[in-house]
């Protein structure tokens, strides 16, 4: 069985349709901050409804909903604040009913979705670097083979005995240096798991040309083409 796993699209409705070209599975599932940055809120939450199994909720989609961005910087809170404006109604209502985390078995394996970490769904930043000590302690405690998060928009794998824990990667705001859109497949197996990371070229013009029409702040365009 293999599944496809998407985060951090960021309302880049560019970088998603060229994702979505290159996914060749019917199961999708989404660890979140499907806006936040970008021009194209409406058009990338409709999408996710119409296309993922199972969508989570990250901490841009959560400011979104419910008014709490204290902890961002300007930038972001005017991203934020945009972006309440610009959403639709059913799209609103359907980002303030999206899970916090995701659980499921297959092919005899223990899966777990989070955007942030195990512990702190929502906002905790998970590095190799900085939690790498942790890892086998999130699969024991958490009862998990598989352990996927989101929120960094930095692709990494990591695996021991114990299990597999990997971040796909960003599709809308690509932070490792490299510009391109990232995603992953897990594939499931008789009680063994793979991961295989992807990059995918998108119009970054485009993006960025919508970003300044829509007269959100320059900086949020420019980075895209430093991969940051």
């Amino acid at each position: 069985m293999k599944i496809a796993v998407i985060s951090d699209i960021h309302s880049n409705l560019a970088a998603l349709i060229a994702v979505a070209e290159n996914i060749s599975v019917t199961d999708i599932y989404c660890l979140g901050d499907v806006i936040g940055y970008g021009s194209s809120p409406n058009e990338v939450v409709e999408w996710i409804r119409d296309r993922v199994n199972v969508c989570l909720m990250g901490n841009h989609d959560y400011s979104v909903v419910t008014g709490e961005m204290s902890w961002f910087n300007s930038t972001a809170r005017i991203a934020v604040e945009w972006t309440q404006l610009t959403l639709r109604k059913d799209n609103m209502i359907y980002l303030r009913k999206l899970p916090s985390e995701h659980r499921f078995e297959m092919e005899g394996l223990r899966v777990l979705l989070v955007h942030g970490s195990p512990e702190d769904n929502l906002f905790e930043y998970v590095y190799p670097d900085t939690h790498e000590n942790l890892f086998e302690y999130y699969l024991e405690k958490h009862k998990a083979d598989v352990i996927v998060v989101g929120h960094t928009h930095i692709p990494f794998i990591w695996e021991s005995k114990k299990g597999i824990i990997f971040n796909p990667g960003s599709v809308g705001q690509p932070r490792s240096g490299n510009i391109d859109a990232s995603y992953a497949t897990l594939t499931l197996n008789s009680g063994k798991a793979e991961v295989e990371h992807k990059l995918i070229k998108y119009d970054v013009d485009l993006t960025a040309r919508r970003i300044l029409q829509s007269g959100l702040p320059e900086s949020l365009a420019n980075r895209l083409y430093q991969g940051i």
